[in-house]
């Protein structure tokens, strides 16, 4: 049976994170293991990321903003690679929804002045505005903070986000338990996201890959596996458009990097080169190849227009946006 064609955008995250961060990216990016990267702003080296990105001229597909501290509050969480890596989408939830109940505007206007100074440095640093911006850790996709992130993207005139919905996720074992336990509630708030980014003209790619690949778990085997996962029910023929989230990069030397605390036990473990590794390596695109799977960057797709349900088959329109670079 013949399978739905699959455009694929690769995107490296965290660029600017530390230098030897930026210097995976960049190698899996000339490899052509990477087609689109995005900036962490207030990351240790984002300066020197925008300056490599500016110097580097069109062939750099930078176009994604990805702001770290939206919210007042953090909290641990647990990642797949080993340690603990800092960010918002699990600890954050119960202080962020007292907090709105509490006083809603006040934790709404917090979030959008945070998140408004960030697209701004993001304009400062690169000399325009973002095509597609999304949150670290999937920040922007919590109850209380993606009906404000929304409509902070639509007033700046940004169209495209990423929705971290990966089918499936629930059921990849290979997962320890607090990591399953994370990507999970990710799906869970990605699909309850998909009525407030609508609403605010959002677009994002039709299907989303990563949580269950990321660090130690990345292979080519289960990268084609997540992807046929996400697909399936999909009619034979159609085209669809998929988002790999990866974090290739050497590991960060303490106390280099980070976002003002250091760089967080996974950066610095050898599961960044890991990703490095499997995405330079032959077999990885050689499989792509033989499931009909087209890589390519987020300004190349057409993208769908969200409906009220979360996407599934495909209902292509031309994505206008241009390259930031």
């Amino acid at each position: 049976m013949s399978r739905p064609r699959v455009r694929l955008v690769v995107t490296a995250d965290d660029f600017g994170y530390c230098p030897r961060r930026d210097e995976g990216i960049v190698e899996a990016f000339l490899a052509g293991a990477v087609t689109s990267v995005s900036l962490l702003v207030n990351g240790a080296a984002t300066e020197s990321a925008a300056e490599l990105a500016r110097r580097s001229g069109p062939p750099w597909r930078l176009v994604a903003a990805r702001p770290r501290r939206l919210l007042p509050w953090q909290d641990g969480i647990p990642g797949g690679g080993g340690g603990r890596r800092r960010g918002f989408a699990s600890g954050a939830e119960p202080q962020l929804q007292e907090d709105a109940r509490e006083d809603p505007q006040s934790s709404a206007r917090r979030v959008r002045e945070e998140l408004e100074a960030q697209l701004s440095c993001f304009r400062e640093l690169l000399g325009r505005a973002p095509t597609h911006v999304d949150g670290h850790q999937h920040v922007h996709v919590l109850p209380g903070v993606c009906q404000v992130f929304a409509e902070a993207l639509q007033a700046y005139g940004v169209r495209f986000t990423r929705l971290p919905l990966e089918r499936g996720v629930g059921g990849c074992t290979w997962l320890e338990a607090p990591a399953r336990a994370f990507a999970c509630a990710v799906e869970r708030d990605a699909r309850a996201a998909v009525g407030p980014f609508s609403r605010h003209g959002l677009r994002w790619t039709d299907a989303f890959v990563g949580l269950s690949t990321c660090g130690r778990h990345m292979s080519a085997h289960r990268v084609s596996g997540a992807l046929a996962r996400v697909l399936e029910g999909t009619l034979a023929g159609h085209t669809l458009t998929a988002e790999l989230m990866v974090h290739p990069g050497y590991p960060s030397v303490p106390p280099t990097g980070g976002c003002g605390e250091g760089p967080d036990a996974f950066s610095c473990s050898w599961e960044r080169l890991h990703e490095l590794r499997v995405l330079t390596a032959p077999m990885l695109r050689t499989r792509l190849a033989q499931d009909g799977v087209q890589l390519c960057a987020l300004d190349d797709l057409d993208s769908k227009r969200p409906g009220e349900e979360v996407p599934r088959e495909a209902t292509l329109e031309p994505f206008l946006e241009p390259s930031l670079l």
